[in-house]
């Protein structure tokens, strides 16, 4: 057997060249970092005008520099440009490029950093980016909440805790629950993108440049507040990668939590909503069903997004300061989990807008499991004097009674209801009714029609100022 059959039988097929296509599949990237070549163009135009700028090289080379990566982004953006697995990753097939088409003078570009500054500056951009489309996307869910709130503050249904029926309160304030999850998300990726406003660029390998660039110049051109202020962290952060994918985890968390209680809802038992069928399927068998895939793959899709931060964190974990090439792994699981969070966030806006509201179903279930009897319970505090813990016992009495018979604690007579506090009088059935109930529940917060309606406007407003 020949030295090199031999040699290709050991290394596999996929591999048959031996040691060099291993080292050669396992270095480039350029397979899914060539998603950041329209940052990497940017960051390199910047730093050309400031190496021009600074006189670090002539005018005449900047030119020819910008003209030349201006040709190649117009190249990328029309498919023609070939990349090549060679060159490893997006800087280096732009560089090639570039020399090959302005000559000597692409050289020039590279003065002054280093692929560690380059690949941090590009990475930030565009995870800065996708914050700043996140943000757009959680707004429009926000608001699609707030539309449904706005319509329903008044539509009464069974709240829950433990899933079994607790109080009643109305639709309107259940969905500004959800306002108040997703603002805090849109806080949390505003808070990211602050902190993420810093440039690296400049910091070159780690341990800044002899050259007399102006990092401010480039930070500036590139829409950052500053440069970073320290050269060795500049190279070695990935704290924005691993914020974008914690906050992406906590909101796809909060999604998977709605889509649960669509998937519930939309059942036949609870019936509170239907969803069209632009975001259902039917069964390749049964022609009756009707499934909400839509909300459960927004649920399935939760744990991918949650795999992607836990594999981040393993991989900055045992990392020394400053460069090493395992943060060549952080950008596919944040490229992956951006695209799953937007069509995510994509596909719950749609389904908040498009849902159908069964009105008379959720007002049916609210009564149930007598729901009001925490309010048997305040009036026995607020109008008869007891304790609560005695008020607490006399209302388990009263339930009691009425499980017996069958009946919901508002159909009990007033003799019945005598018979087990005398305190009780005839004003008791003002408070149990459904709609008594969460009319009374007026405070800051509350479920009550006229709060839920003040929480809307207060966040109508403050989402229109940004804040």
């Amino acid at each position: 057997m020949s030295e090199n059959k031999a040699s290709n039988q050991m290394w596999g097929g996929r591999f048959a060249s031996g040691p060099a296509a291993i080292m050669e599949a396992i270095n480039a990237s350029i397979g899914f970092d060539q998603k950041l070549y329209a940052q990497d163009i940017r960051g390199s135009i910047a730093h050309s005008e400031m190496l021009a700028q600074t006189g670090i090289i002539s005018t005449d080379d900047q030119k020819k520099i910008a003209h030349g990566l201006n040709t190649i982004l117009s190249e990328i953006e029309a498919g023609t440009f070939e990349f090549s697995a060679r060159l490893e990753d997006i800087h280096m097939n732009v560089e090639a490029r570039l020399a090959d088409l302005i000559g000597p003078s692409a050289g020039r570009l590279h003065t002054a950093r280093s692929r560690n500054d380059q690949v941090a500056l590009d990475f930030r951009l565009w995870v800065k980016e996708e914050m700043q489309r996140v943000a757009v996307a959680l707004e429009r869910l926000i608001e699609a909440f707030l539309d449904r709130a706005q319509q329903h503050a008044a539509t009464v249904m069974p709240g829950f805790t433990h899933l079994q029926t607790a109080q009643p309160v109305t639709f309107g304030h259940h969905c500004m629950a959800y306002v108040e999850m997703f603002a805090r998300d849109l806080s949390r990726v505003r808070d990211a993108i602050a902190r993420a406003d810093e440039s690296p660029l400049g910091a070159a390998a780690l341990a800044g440049t002899g050259f007399p660039i102006d990092r401010h110049m480039t930070a500036k051109a590139l829409g950052f507040r500053e440069p970073t202020r320290n050269s060795i962290d500049s190279v070695s952060d990935r704290d924005f990668a691993l914020e974008f994918l914690s906050l992406a985890a906590i909101c796809a968390t909060h999604l998977s939590r709605l889509a649960e209680e669509i998937v519930i809802w939309s059942t036949p038992q609870f019936g509170f909503i239907r969803l069209s069928d632009q975001f259902s399927t039917g069964s390749s068998i049964m022609p009756q069903k009707k499934n909400p895939d839509a909300a459960e793959l927004v649920r399935a899709k939760t744990g991918r997004v949650n795999g992607h931060l836990i594999a981040l964190l393993t991989v900055m974990k045992g990392l020394p300061l400053a460069y090493s090439k395992d943060m060549q792994e952080d950008k596919e699981a944040v490229f992956d989990a951006a695209e799953t969070l937007d069509l995510m966030l994509a596909a719950m806006t749609g389904m908040v807008s498009d849902m159908t509201v069964n009105e008379a179903a959720m007002k049916k279930a609210a009564g149930s499991g007598y729901s009001t009897a925490t309010d048997l319970a305040d009036w026995l505090v607020r109008e008869a004097g007891l304790p609560f813990r005695e008020a607490h016992h006399v209302t388990g009495r009263a339930v009691a009674l009425a499980e017996s018979r069958k009946v919901g604690l508002e159909k009990l007579s007033l003799d019945e209801l005598q018979a087990i506090d005398s305190r009780i009088d005839g004003s008791i059935f003002d408070v149990l009714s459904v709609n008594a109930s969460v009319k009374s529940r007026s405070s800051f917060g509350g479920t009550a029609p006229q709060e839920v309606r003040r929480q809307i406007r207060y966040w109508r407003k403050r989402l229109k100022r940004g804040a």
